[in-house]
């Protein structure tokens, strides 16, 4: 007598990333960080251009909704601690309120190579990315996978 051995079924759930792209009607919501370190004038140009740009180029995306500006002025990036709006961010893309932030480049957006990883790894993580504009870097592209 032969017996039918037992078929398991294994379960894969979706990407989410991938979801995202399907339901392209979905529109992303999107957040701008912008830093300079000194509060000399022509870093306050450039931080008020920085401003500026984010806010036109989000608003001109007709497959995003602007989710905001957050900077932080006079501030090193070296460490998070005094930068209180990239906290500010990090916790509202915790709270599930941004799905991608652009940044002008990687030393914009952390000083310090440790702290960029962590941070970018933990936004992975919540399917959430970081666009490096200078340096044409997606995190979430597996391409430029930063770790």
């Amino acid at each position: 007598m032969q017996t039918n051995p037992v078929k398991s079924v294994t379960k894969i759930e979706a990407n989410p990333l991938l979801m995202k792209q399907i339901h392209s009607s979905t529109k992303l919501r999107v957040a701008a960080y912008c830093r300079v370190s000194t509060d000399e004038e022509e870093q306050l140009n450039s931080y008020e251009a920085q401003i500026a740009y984010y806010t036109e180029a989000i608003a001109k995306n007709p497959s995003w909704v602007f989710s905001g500006v957050y900077a932080d002025e006079g501030v090193t990036g070296t460490g998070t601690a005094k930068r209180k709006d990239f906290l500010r961010l990090m916790r509202d893309c915790e709270k599930g309120k941004i799905d991608m932030i652009l940044t002008k480049s990687i030393s914009r957006f952390a000083r310090n190579t440790v702290d960029s990883l962590s941070w970018v790894r933990k936004l992975r993580s919540m399917n959430i990315g970081v666009y490096f504009e200078e340096q044409a870097i997606d995190s979430l592209k597996a391409e430029n996978e930063m770790s």
